[in-house]
């Protein structure tokens, strides 16, 4: 748009005085008295300020901006860093005991080191010698099914999951993960561990699953020890 341009039938806007700025980059270039004289109103104080101190403002507004983005990034850092020594620690620990206890001592250290409120696990096709443990008890047809259907670990609310009657206080279990236990993501599961919290927010849809991706391949790791030896 051109001054030339301008029809007097039609009033000038402020989109015809802004797309007029941004297609012509050397106005102020042939009006720089005008930066000095321009104006503007303060987003803090409401009160009038020059052009290049509203600029300066902007700037440092970004600049505490990019700050709080930076201190975000090495909180969550320095969380990740103590998440990943936890589990560093809570999969040689497990790996370190006996395949008789690996069950009971992998639910405990879920509970103590990540602070998870209830935890439950059910294997299927285990060595007959673990045939009589609790978490070799009868899983039905539709709980393996829907952990073959669980490319990645379920989370969110608790209602209605069968899995769920496992924990020892079901009616508590605001929100679950559901991790299934396999070798490989090609192979069916030979289990399902069961995170609980009465928190709702705790494990939500939106949430990333990375650590549990990375929890339930560890644990399937280790109770792997638990099936029925292939030689």
């Amino acid at each position: 748009m051109t001054p030339t341009s301008i029809n007097p039938m039609n009033p000038i806007t402020e989109d015809d005085i802004a797309d007029f700025l941004a297609n012509t980059p050397d106005f102020f270039q042939r009006h720089a008295q005008l930066l000095s004289s321009v104006h503007l109103l303060s987003p803090d104080n409401h009160r009038s300020v020059s052009l290049q101190e509203r600029q300066a403002q902007m700037l440092r507004d970004k600049i505490r901006a990019l700050e709080m983005r930076i201190m975000d990034m090495i909180r969550h850092g320095n969380e990740n860093m103590i998440i990943t020594e936890k589990l560093q620690k809570w999969a040689c620990e497990l790996l370190q005991t006996p395949a008789s206890e690996r069950v009971p001592s992998a639910l405990k250290n879920i509970e103590m080191r990540f602070q998870v409120p209830q935890v439950a696990v059910r294997l299927w096709g285990v060595a007959d010698v673990f045939n009589d443990a609790p978490y070799a008890q009868a899983v039905t047809a539709e709980v393996k099914e829907a952990a073959s259907s669980y490319a990645s670990p379920f989370v969110g609310a608790g209602t209605g999951i069968e899995a769920v009657q496992w924990l020892q206080d079901p009616a508590h279990a605001a929100s679950v993960a559901l991790l299934p236990l396999r070798l490989s993501k090609d192979q069916t599961p030979f289990g399902l561990l069961v995170l609980a919290s009465p928190d709702a927010q705790r494990f939500h849809s939106g949430m990333g699953t990375d650590f549990l991706e990375h929890l339930a391949e560890l644990c399937s790791a280790a109770l792997s020890a638990l099936l029925p030896s292939k030689g």
